[in-house]
């Protein structure tokens, strides 16, 4: 079921969106070659800490997991599409680091995620990032009421594969709200059209993730929680929650 949120409860979670900006922030600025990911975990705590937010990664176990997530954000490093643990490995040089965090406060969640380079950066990881960043663009300008989520999707989908990349099958995003994860579920492929209609008070989370060979396929790692591509290949993620609004799409989790 979809829960159309008020405008008092936007608000809201804008309010809990800003915390995961200001987590994010704090996490790029702390990254570069030498860090740990366990020390940009420890970043994004204090954020969270400092602003009386909790958050809903910590100890989150779905059906695929073989253990609770250990941290608060996710990290994933290189041909790590997603879901990566944070772990003692430091940062090398031309590295392509993905960082996905939320953020609860006052009874509401907010998910964002982006993917920086470290160090010297490689023009192909600065085009996959910015098509990221673009399919992203792509799929918030279609959230706009009377649209379906199937617009949503197509949009993404054609940044990506117009630009050659993969879109990893089965992950996309997701609606937003009390909980981290609620209905609808927002493919990030599809066709224009299609699906739920959109209505103002839907918040959602909007989250396109692009693999650099242009292959789809993918696999868990060991850990049962990361999710590699299966040719080594690079990839990238990117994640706004979006309020759906009659004025137009509110990116609550934009970072200034």
């Amino acid at each position: 079921m979809v829960e159309l949120k008020t405008d008092s409860s936007i608000d809201a979670m804008h309010a809990a969106g800003q915390v995961v900006a200001r987590a994010l922030t704090a996490v790029r600025e702390a990254a570069g070659v030498g860090v740990s990911l366990l020390e940009l975990d420890d970043v994004a705590r204090a954020v969270l800490r400092e602003a009386g937010a909790t958050s809903p990664f910590l100890g989150y176990r779905p059906s695929f997991a073989p253990t609770p997530f250990p941290a608060v954000i996710c990290a994933s490093v290189n041909d790590a599409i997603v879901h990566g643990i944070p772990t003692g490995y430091r940062l090398r040089d031309g590295d392509v680091l993905s960082v996905d965090c939320g953020a609860e406060l006052d009874g509401w969640a907010g998910d964002s995620a982006l993917t920086f380079t470290v160090g010297t950066p490689r023009p192909a990881d600065l085009r996959l990032i910015e098509t990221a960043e673009r399919a992203l663009a792509a799929g918030v300008g279609a959230a706009v009421v009377g649209n379906r989520v199937g617009d949503i999707a197509y949009a993404i989908g054609s940044v990506c594969r117009e630009a050659g990349y993969g879109v990893p099958e089965g992950f996309g995003g997701h609606g937003i709200g009390r909980r981290m994860h609620e209905d609808p579920p927002v493919p990030n492929e599809g066709r224009p059209g299609r699906g739920m209609r959109l209505r103002h008070g839907m918040v959602l989370a909007i989250e396109p993730m692009l693999i650099a060979s242009g292959r789809d396929d993918y696999h868990a790692a060991a850990d049962g929680w990361t999710l590699k591509t299966n040719d080594g290949s690079r990839a990238a993620h990117a994640e706004h929650t979006v309020a759906i609004t009659e004025a137009g799409p509110r990116i609550l989790t934009a970072r200034r």
